[in-house]
């Protein structure tokens, strides 16, 4: 019964056609991925894509949730004692968190309130007359509650418990809580103030960064994600207090209308008892509810921001397979140099110091050359970190001929890297510098391969990271780590644990099996033989086969994504044009031979066998964009170089919802504001930039001071 509920439930919540949600939960409850229900499973799913898939499994996860605590709820009000038939159906058919704690509030077990006191002291009898507003003396009804044993010396007493009584009702009374909170959420505002003594403690140091937020008021609904989050930061910091409000008088008015009745002096006294349930109960509780539902918002927006460029990232342009020789820049400490073969194994490292204050120039020149021809190295990879472009220069100054390209790289993570445990078991035998160097020349071969050994909070392209939510975060990085990694495919006889752990159906066990079989075994021959991996069954096996590509074997579909499910549909249709499989891969005539809907199946619909003849048209290919090099301007290095008016070449290296911050080669990120992004109106900067795009962009102002770059993309 609760799966047709929850399927109900989630085709409302994601738009999608109920039939097809029914299904993606079944083959979700089977354990299917999520990669290989989009890709595999379209006559299922309605064609679904990764995105609608996740979002079926995240309300499918959310609801079970919400049915654990229900669950929970419905078992504290029993015990109570306090459980009526109409309670226990108003619970179970909610399905709205929110309404669902407003339900149970006054059954919740909670510290001993003033109301609790009261309560014990005999006074609800006088809370419910003072309630009905009668036109009696209150005081001398009140007399008749006097007990001095219970703390109660005098009517005036008796009356104030009752009013306590009222006011914790009122603030946990549903319709009182939907009142306060339609009206925070048209017409909240977010309020910031510099904490008193804070402004001067630190004007020269961190507070500074937060002076724009010193006394800012704008409404709640205004208020953009990095702006929020940018104030709770300040105020964890200790530098700002941050508060939620509305119109307190705009709210007790509307709350006396559902208690005040008449002008007695009972209704008097429930209108100040309405007034200070809102004032000190239910105003801080829907102001804590909407802080946390604006930090919920603002925390999804920074993570689908980071999402978003996390996918560019891992989907950045590979040079492939080719011999690298990559330096990791320094002054002081030298360069370090690696050189890679064509699979990234390590051939050889050493220092040279091309730079003050060693300078040798002419030995690190001569090094490199000897290097380049020893190694028969095909592209340079050089970090853009300190001394990035100095080396830069120094090696495009070299005689390289015309074959070898010289590509920049980030380093961003790449320290994190090189002192992991990952990186220790790749080179036991090598320090960090070493490991670091090596990670910038694996990096322009394959980043997606490269980047999944590192922390995805680590790589430097999110806003905000550190704020959010951290498991929120880490679960739609992986999400987005698996989805790139799956869209790519892989390799199966280079590819590293590391990297089959997020194919669909592996994991970190049944990856390292797999390294461990093409230790023992040799390369795999066929995907078939993946069966004989240790632990890896037919479910697994299932998941991930067709993510997973054999290179030169015997069967030509092994290096597609062709799933093995569809092998012997593709063998009729070779057959029925008159070829081999290996035919039909090379031959465009004889693929348009084919009619696809004599091959339709109430199992094998259009969508799989369009994605099939796309397959064959080409097997293996690499979903990414190829890579082009880019350099800086030659006469810019410092921030002092930079000149208003100036136009330069710059590399976008983040993306945030205000705007992209833009590397033009002065170790200081310039800012191109979502304003100055084209001359008509931005809502959102990826309709304009991309990940690592190369831009023109022109210098509007240079901060020395505070180190900041504002940049401009109009009209350049």
């Amino acid at each position: 019964m609760a799966n047709v509920i929850f399927n109900k439930l989630i085709a409302e919540q994601t738009g999608l056609q109920q039939k097809y949600v029914e299904n993606v939960v079944e083959l979700l409850e089977e354990g299917a991925t999520i990669p290989f229900i989009s890709r595999y499973r379209k006559e299922r799913s309605g064609g679904m894509d990764e995105v609608q898939v996740a979002s079926v499994s995240d309300s499918l996860d959310k609801l079970k949730e919400l049915e654990k605590r229900k669950q929970t709820i419905l078992s504290a009000i029993e015990q109570q004692g306090k459980m009526t038939d109409e309670l226990q159906r108003r619970i179970e058919s909610s399905w709205d968190a929110t309404e669902l704690e407003d339900i149970y509030l006054p059954y919740k077990q909670k510290r001993r309130t003033r109301a609790q006191v009261a309560r014990e002291a005999g006074l609800e009898p006088m809370a419910t007359w003072l309630l009905r507003q009668f036109p009696d003396p209150v005081l001398h009804k009140a007399q008749s509650f006097v007990n001095k044993e219970k703390g109660i010396d005098t009517p005036e007493d008796a009356v104030k418990g009752a009013m306590d009584i009222i006011a914790e009702m009122v603030s946990e009374n549903e319709r009182s809580r939907q009142t306060i909170r339609g009206q925070f959420r048209r017409t909240a505002h977010i309020v910031s103030k510099v904490v008193k003594g804070a402004k001067g403690r630190n004007a020269e140091e961190d507070g500074q960064k937060y002076r724009d937020y010193f006394d800012w008021d704008e409404p709640l609904n205004r208020c953009s994600s990095h702006r929020l989050l940018a104030m709770r930061r300040g105020e964890a910091e200790g530098i700002l207090r941050v508060s939620i409000c509305i119109d307190t008088d705009e709210a007790c008015e509307k709350l006396e209308r559902q208690y005040v009745r008449g002008n007695s002096e009972s209704a008097h006294r429930v209108r100040e008892a309405v007034q200070d349930g809102y004032k000190r109960l239910l105003a801080p509780s829907i102001e804590t509810e909407f802080a946390a539902l604006s930090k919920e918002k603002a925390d999804e927006e920074a993570i689908r921001i980071f999402v978003r460029n996390l996918e560019q990232l891992l989907m950045s342009s590979p040079l492939g397979q080719k011999r690298v020789l990559a330096i990791d820049p320094g002054f002081r400490t030298g360069c370090k140099v690696v050189c890679l073969d064509s699979e990234g194994n390590l051939l050889h490292n050493e220092a040279i110091y091309p730079h003050p204050p060693k300078s040798e120039r002419i030995q690190a020149s001569n090094k490199l050359m000897t290097l380049i021809r020893q190694y028969k190295i095909e592209a340079i990879s050089i970090g853009n970190g300190t001394a990035g472009r100095e080396t830069e220069e120094f090696v495009n100054h070299l005689d390289l001929g015309d074959n070898i390209e010289v590509y920049t790289v980030s380093e961003d993570g790449a320290s994190i890297y090189s002192a992991s445990k990952i990186a220790r078991e790749e080179f036991p035998d090598y320090d960090v510098t070493v490991r670091g160097a090596v990670s910038i020349g694996r990096r322009l071969m394959d980043p997606l391969a490269e980047l999944v050994k590192i922390d995805a909070s680590s790589i430097g392209v999110g806003q905000y990271q550190k704020d959010v939510n951290q498991s929120l975060l880490k679960k739609s990085l992986d999400q987005t780590v698996v989805s790139c990694v799956n869209r790519v495919g892989v390799n199966l006889n280079t590819a590293s644990k590391h990297l089959l752990t997020y194919i669909s159906g592996l994991g970190p066990t049944l990856a390292q099996n797999i390294v461990d079989y093409r230790r023992e075994h040799g390369a795999f021959r066929t995907r078939r033989e993946l069966l004989k991996v240790p632990r890896l069954g037919a479910k697994a096996y299932e998941q991930a086969v067709g993510f997973l590509r054999v290179q030169g074997g015997s069967e030509p579909l092994d290096n597609s994504a062709v799933h093995p499910e569809c092998y012997e549909l593709v063998g009729r249709m070779a057959k029925d044009v008159g070829c081999s499989v290996a035919d039909l891969l090379g031959n465009k005539q004889l693929r348009e031979k084919i009619d696809i809907q004599r091959y339709v199946t109430p199992e094998v619909g259009l969508p799989t066998l369009q994605d099939i003849m796309s397959e064959l048209e080409k097997p293996g290919r690499d979903p990414r964009q190829p890579l082009k090099a880019f350099q800086f301007d030659p006469t810019v290095h410092e921030l002092s170089d930079l000149r208003p008016g100036m136009v330069l070449p710059g590399i976008v290296s983040n993306i945030t919802n205000f705007g992209a911050f833009v590397d033009v080669g002065v170790h200081t990120k310039g800012l191109v504001h979502v304003s100055q992004m084209s001359n008509h109106f931005v809502k959102d900067p990826t309709e304009i930039v991309a990940l690592h795009a190369h831009v023109m962009v022109k210098v509007l102002d240079v901060d020395l001071a505070r180190e900041r770059v504002s940049l401009s993309m109009k009209d350049v």
